[in-house]
């Protein structure tokens, strides 16, 4: 866990920095993407999945990611990969277990936050963070990691 909010606000600075600066020389979707994915299980305490799930025109498709064997796919309003992706808007789940239209791909998380992923006003995906405890997330992680996907879709080519 966080030592203190301070300590939270500058690794997130940090990891957005960082995510420019990756992007800054390097354009191709899924190097940026594996990139990306890496930062954010390497910075973030208890993570245990960090990764994006790639719409297909239909449904969810499992994209780079850092964590255990994950679900492939997932159908628009499923689960929270898909309730985000149909929404459109950023979703955090303090506790999986009361989520009823949860989908379990890894029986140890225990709370989840879902970005989608729009540029243009097209739905390319989402990033998907799971962590091992509860209450996981919050307003800071939901403030950075959209600014970490707003950084990552400015200069990647989707």
């Amino acid at each position: 866990m966080w030592k203190t909010k301070e300590e939270k606000n500058t690794t997130y600075q940090l990891l957005v920095q960082q995510q420019a600066a990756i992007i800054e020389i390097e354009h191709d979707k899924i190097a940026n993407l594996a990139n990306s994915s890496a930062l954010l299980a390497d910075a973030l305490p208890n993570t245990i999945f960090a990764g994006y799930y790639l719409f297909d025109g239909e449904e969810l498709v499992l994209g780079p990611f850092q964590g255990k064997v994950s679900c492939t796919r997932i159908k628009m309003g499923k689960g929270v990969c898909g309730e985000s992706a149909e929404k459109r808007e950023t979703l955090i789940v303090d506790d999986v277990k009361n989520h009823k239209n949860y989908i379990s791909c890894d029986s140890a998380a225990q709370s989840e936050i879902v970005v989608p992923m729009v540029k243009d006003g097209k739905l390319l995906g989402v990033l998907d963070l799971d962590s091992s405890v509860t209450h996981g997330y919050d307003e800071i992680d939901q403030e950075y990691l959209e600014q970490f996907v707003a950084a990552l879709l400015k200069d990647t080519d989707f």
